[in-house]
This record gives structure tokens, sequence and C-alpha cells, in this order.
């Protein structure tokens, strides 16, 4: 990756903090550029271009996912929590992972991964262009433009402010909400069954209690405030 990815901490926990700040240190390209023992003390920062924040779940006053809620412009968030009951939540509010205490140094790797991946998504994909005619649209990734015919798409799964629309023989990636791209007319036989996932209603194949059977046998989770979308299934 060319720029170095900025990161904030928020930890009220002095040596979690420092074992945080340990293991970012062996990475290059990311720069830690505040840490703090308080929401509190980070909000007058939330101005400044962060990238990626790490911080824990529970904490004195401001709770980290309360946080999270008013630090929507950082692109990617990490928890590192005591509490994996917490884990839902937080995902509920996009973190891109949630990493519980004692750190170890292998499932932080992990998690670090995750965002390199992120970042290289972000960077490769440009945009969401146009419709061109009924049936098909028309991609920009890493220079190069693909068409894409709408019946061709299986699936819409959401990465935060990215789309990945999944065909058959590949994952394209946009850059635009799952939520816009469902406001979108032409996205209109898509229904979403998940806060991750849409699908298209014609490769619906049935369903149980907490998930979706598409075309070639691929299952999807259903989310329990989409279930109503899919009441026209209900015998």
């Amino acid at each position: 990756m060319n720029s170095r990815i900025k990161c904030m901490i928020i930890d009220d926990d002095e040596l979690d903090r420092l074992v945080l700040q340990h293991h970012i240190r062996q990475y290059d390209n990311i720069e830690i550029v505040t840490s703090f023992n308080s929401a509190e003390k980070a909000v007058p920062y939330l101005e400044f271009p962060i990238d990626l924040l790490i911080c824990e779940t529970t904490l004195s006053g401001m709770s980290g996912l309360e946080f999270r809620k008013l630090a929507y412009k950082i692109p990617a968030c990490i928890f590192v929590s005591s509490h994996p009951e917490l884990a839902a939540e937080a995902f509920e509010i996009e973190a891109l992972d949630f990493v519980t205490k004692p750190l170890k140094a292998e499932r932080f790797q992990h998690s670090i991964e995750k965002v390199f991946h992120f970042f290289e998504m972000k960077k490769k994909c440009e945009c969401f262009d146009a419709l061109l005619g009924e049936n098909c649209i028309k991609i920009k990734e890493n220079g190069n433009i693909s068409q894409i015919r709408l019946t061709d798409i299986l699936y819409l799964e959401a990465l935060k402010d990215y789309t990945r629309l999944v065909t058959h023989e590949k994952k394209h990636c946009v850059l635009d909400s799952l939520g816009n791209l469902l406001h979108k007319s032409f996205f209109n036989s898509f229904i979403r069954i998940h806060r991750s996932y849409a699908v298209p209603r014609h490769f619906i194949r049935g369903k149980n209690s907490h998930e979706i059977e598409l075309i070639h046998q691929i299952r999807l989770p259903i989310g329990r405030t989409y279930k109503e979308n899919l009441s026209f299934l209900n015998p």
C-alpha cells in the first residue's frame, strides 16, 4: 500500500493500550496518530483524517460502541473487548472485526490482514458508474471497465460504503452502499434479507427460519429485522 493507515486507539486500560501499540508498531504502513484512555477525549479529534479506529467496547463514561456511532466517518473499526456477548452489537454498527481480550498476536495479525484487504479493495474499486441499456450495468475496477448483466448477479453483499456484486463467475465491488443501490430502480427485483445481503426474488429456491437458499445451492442468513421482506414466501 502506498499511503500509511492512520490509526486511533481508545482503551481505558493502560496496559492494554501499550499492548495494542506494541502490536501495531510491527506494521510499517500503520501510523498511530492518537491514543486515548476515554472516548470523551477522542471526540474533538473526529475531524482529523483517521483511517482505522481500534477501540475497547466498554469504557468508563461513553462506551466504545457509542463512540463508533459518532465516528462513522472513520472507514474501518476493530473492537477489542473482554465481553464476547457484545460482538453482535459491534457488527451491527459495521465493525470490521471484533477481537476478544487478552489479545493474542496471531489473532490480531488476522484482524490487521482484514484491514489491509479492506483498504486495498477501497483503492481498487473506483465507483459504480451507470446503467447501460435495460439489463446491464458498467463497473470500473482497477482502471478496467466491466459490463455486467443484472440477471447474472446472484446476490449483493454489503461492505460498509462498498457493495460486492456476486456473479457465478466473478465478484465485483462498487463504491456505493447496499442501501443506496437498492433505491435504484434497476435493483427493484432485489430483496434485502439481512443487513449484509440482498438477493433477486427469482433466484430464491427456499428458506427456513434462519437462512435462504438460492440457485447453485447458495445459502445466506436471514436477519431478524428483514424476515417480513420474505413474507411472500409463506404458504
